[in-house]
């Protein structure tokens, strides 16, 4: 964790989180309360990544922690709870994290700790319509397999098979 608080120091990490966060409404910089800062943002989603925690875990292991509490810049500050961490992962969106692990590559090649000539990407999941069953839905599907079976049965059998 230390390498990766060194590395998010970096001021164009944080300019694209803030100009996201600043979409929210017009005025946001200027009015209404004060929001969870850009920085806390960025700490706590990298946090979430990399333990695979949900929203709700992230929120109550900073809360609880005081290594994890330094690392996201909160201290003795008030944590965010899940719901706004959500809220903000949502807003987001994959544009944002798009650009921010573009501007992680370009780090790395800057320090040399990688070339950046190849990307890894994990295929496992793959977006397809389903089909959700209904009871109609499994009628029609199992009469259109009897349907289909019969007729394989004619095809053999001919008028016996009827």
């Amino acid at each position: 964790m230390r390498y990766a608080d060194q590395a998010l120091e970096d001021e164009a990490l944080l300019r694209i989180i803030q100009q996201e966060l600043a979409k929210r409404c017009k005025k946001s910089k200027t009015r209404g309360r004060p929001a969870t800062s850009a920085e806390v943002v960025l700490r706590m989603m990298l946090l979430k990544h990399v333990r695979d925690w949900s929203f709700a875990e992230l929120s109550r292991e900073v809360r609880a922690n005081l290594v994890y509490r330094e690392f996201t810049r909160i201290g003795g500050g008030k944590v965010p709870d899940d719901k706004t961490m959500g809220r903000l992962g949502r807003q987001l969106g994959p544009e944002v994290v798009a650009q921010v692990h573009d501007r992680v590559v370009a780090m790395a090649r800057e320090n040399r700790v990688a070339t950046g000539r190849k990307l890894r990407v994990d295929t496992t999941v793959v977006e397809t319509n389903i089909h959700y069953p209904t009871d109609s839905s499994l009628l029609g599907d199992g009469v259109r397999g009897l349907t289909r079976v019969m007729k394989k049965i004619s095809a053999v059998a001919g008028q016996a098979g009827t």
